[in-house]
């Protein structure tokens, strides 16, 4: 049957690719306390339709940094994509373009940055980690500007990787990073998908990583990448020499805090998205939408907010703009749709989530995304501590 939703996918995913694989995408980190409450912060805001409202159509067209969306909605930065499918971020960029919205870039992707953006009829931004160190993020951030990438996305909260239970007890540390020996133990989970594991194998393995080219080193393995991530984390004082080198604008992923907005803006961000990593990274910080609001209140219009963590319908996404996000970015919801079916598979997640979105905003009594406030909500009241 044809997937209807989101979670339609995941359960494909779940029926074509290794559990090693498939707990990767699913996965939070430690007691994925933060990942819950991500879904359920969504679960907890309320609609207020007006209604006997009828239109011709809606219009769910938005701008995000000067770049014309047909959806209010980009593909977030997800690594590692090609271990899902061999189109891996190609296919990506090229579903996201079919739709008439953007995708992000990974640091960690398979594919060559130059290959995806040419793979896409839409805009493709590039999301920055200094795995590698400073001269191999200015070569990739050279080669980005080269092939037209015009917004640059830097991930604030990865100074160390979060302990993800599920992919230490699968295996994909092991997979990713281990000898052979070390991954004997879990390669009945790899047979048991043939079709998966005749596709990884014809597309040469895990491959390296083309983004991250080390001086005098050559493209980085997938092997050293967690040890090379935790030497060069993004600390605020790079900003000055990413700012003389970048030319567009920069987004700042990974806020949650008033403070931590302000401080993005004041070291030149044009946009910030309040993310805890779709629960991966700290387990046990705040919901991003519950985040939401006091990241609006102290950016006062100095820069564009998005969100990321937790979307999964349609209405999810409406949610999130009537609180004032400009667009949400989503991450699972896609990868779910790459591990099942490649390309297909995320066009299918987008056509879903896009038909989830009109519909909302027909049951709204609402016609274009732009007209969408906190009018249309009702939000609970913060929580109280129990201290």
């Amino acid at each position: 049957m044809k997937p209807i939703n989101i979670d339609d996918l995941r359960s494909l995913a779940r029926r074509r690719v290794p559990r090693i694989v498939f707990d990767y995408i699913d996965g939070g980190a430690e007691g994925e306390v933060t990942m819950r409450e991500n879904l359920l912060a969504l679960e907890e805001v309320f609609f207020l339709p007006r209604q006997a409202m009828a239109f011709p159509s809606c219009d769910l067209r938005t701008r995000v940094l000067g770049c014309e969306l047909s959806l209010p909605i980009v593909l977030a930065p997800v690594g590692y994509c090609r271990i899902m499918h061999p189109e891996g971020e190609i296919g990506v960029a090229k579903a996201a373009g079919k739709a008439g919205t953007a995708s992000i870039l990974s640091t960690v992707s398979g594919h060559r940055l130059e290959d995806v953006k040419a793979a896409s009829s839409g805009p493709v931004w590039y999301q920055l980690y200094l795995t590698g160190g400073r001269e191999a993020a200015e070569g990739a951030m050279r080669r980005a500007q080269a092939a037209g990438y015009e917004i640059l996305m830097i991930t604030i909260d990865t100074t160390v990787i979060g302990l993800r239970e599920r992919e230490v007890r699968c295996g994909m540390e092991q997979l990713l990073r281990g000898s052979l020996w070390s991954q004997i133990p879990f390669m009945s989970q790899l047979f048991a998908r043939p079709w998966w594991l005749m596709r990884f194998l014809l597309d040469g393995g895990l491959p390296t990583m083309p983004n991250i080219v080390r001086p005098n080193l050559g493209a980085l393995r997938v092997r050293d990448a967690h040890t090379a991530l935790v030497r060069s984390a993004f600390v605020w004082e790079d900003m000055s020499w990413i700012r003389q080198l970048w030319k567009g604008p920069i987004v700042i992923k990974g806020v949650l805090t008033g403070d931590e907005a302000r401080r993005a803006i004041d070291h030149g961000a044009a946009a910030v998205v309040v993310s805890n990593h779709g629960g991966r990274q700290l387990d046990g910080v705040s919901a991003s939408l519950r985040a939401l609001p006091e990241v609006v209140a102290a950016v006062q219009d100095k820069a564009e907010v998005l969100l990321d963590s937790g979307i999964r319908r349609g209405s999810d996404v409406v949610k999130a703009i009537c609180m004032g996000a400009r667009a949400v970015l989503v991450g699972r919801a896609y990868a779910y749709g790459l591990a099942a079916a490649g390309e297909c598979g995320v066009a299918r997640a987008l056509q879903i989530l896009r038909e989830d979105v009109e519909r909302t905003l027909r049951l709204l009594g609402c016609s274009s995304v732009a007209e969408l406030d906190k009018s249309y909500v009702s939000v609970p009241q913060p929580r109280m501590s129990r201290c």
